[in-house]
């Protein structure tokens, strides 16, 4: 397992540290594991840790690529996991003092068509 201090990418997605949420961000609902990516295959890249708290657009008809992670007062890591059996991404851990900002964006490709996400 890899260990970040700072940034990495994981398939379609990179996370790097961030120092504050932007305005219009906002903490979502958490339900299990927090999805940081969705597979169109349904191979999503995830944190199963706990104390992760998970900050989306507040707009949610809009299609964002950015989402926020921020670690809970007593959480130093969290891990980013690739839900494929075969041909995985190797497990990345995002090391950082409690309460530390990590944006997670998704990558872009430019099509005749316009922008899409990259699809992992």
């Amino acid at each position: 397992m890899k260990q970040v201090k700072t940034m990495a990418a994981q398939g379609d997605c990179m996370i790097r540290r961030a120092t504050s949420i932007p305005k219009g961000f906002v903490e979502a609902a958490r339900n299990g594991p927090i999805i940081v990516s969705h597979s169109e295959t349904g191979h999503h890249h995830v944190v199963n840790n706990e104390g992760i708290k998970l900050f989306e657009p507040e707009d949610k008809k809009a299609d964002s690529l950015v989402c926020f992670l921020q670690m809970g007062t007593d959480v130093c890591s969290f891990d980013v996991e690739h839900l494929r059996t075969y041909d995985t991404h190797e497990t990345l851990r995002f090391l950082g003092e409690p309460g530390s900002i990590w944006e997670v964006r998704r990558q872009r490709e430019h099509t005749p068509q316009g922008w899409r996400r990259v699809q992992d």
